[in-house]
C-alpha cells in the first residue's frame, strides 16, 4: 500500500509559479507510475501529467503542456508538479495518484492524496 501527501498549493498571481509535492510512504514507490489530477470546482477531475516509474517517460495534457513539468525522485519518494506562467484557468484543487501503469485515465490509479489547493489570481 502506498500513502501520499500533496503539499505546496498557495495563492498566485497570473504568471507566476509554484512548485508542488507529493510525499509516498512505502518501500514500493518507485513501482508506481505517478500522475498529477485536478479538479475546479463544478468540474470533474481532469488529468494534467504523468511520469513513468524510472522518470523515463512523461505525458502532459495540452492545457499545461509546455508550462508544467512532472519529476520524481525515487531515493526521496516524491514526486513533484513544476508550474509555471499559471493562469485563472489552472485554479483547481491539485491531487497526486499513483498507478501500476503509465497512463492518463483517472481509473487506473489507485492509491491518491489528499490534494491542495492552487489558486491564481488575474
Amino acid at each position: 500500500q502506498v500513502q501520499l501527501v500533496d503539499t505546496g498549493g498557495g495563492l498566485v498571481q497570473a504568471g507566476g509559479s509554484l512548485r508542488l509535492s507529493c510525499a509516498a510512504s512505502g518501500r514500493t514507490f518507485r513501482s508506481y507510475a505517478m500522475g498529477w489530477f485536478r479538479q475546479a470546482p463544478v468540474n470533474e477531475r481532469e488529468f494534467v501529467a504523468y511520469i513513468s516509474w524510472s522518470g523515463g517517460r512523461t505525458y502532459y495534457a495540452d492545457s499545461v503542456k509546455g508550462r508544467f513539468t512532472i519529476s520524481r525522485d525515487n531515493a526521496k519518494n516524491t514526486v513533484y508538479l513544476q508550474m509555471n506562467s499559471l493562469k485563472p484557468e489552472d485554479t483547481a484543487v491539485y491531487y497526486c495518484a499513483a498507478s501500476t501503469i503509465a497512463t492518463s485515465r483517472l481509473s487506473d490509479y489507485t492509491y491518491w492524496g489528499q490534494g491542495t489547493q492552487v489558486t491564481v489570481s488575474s
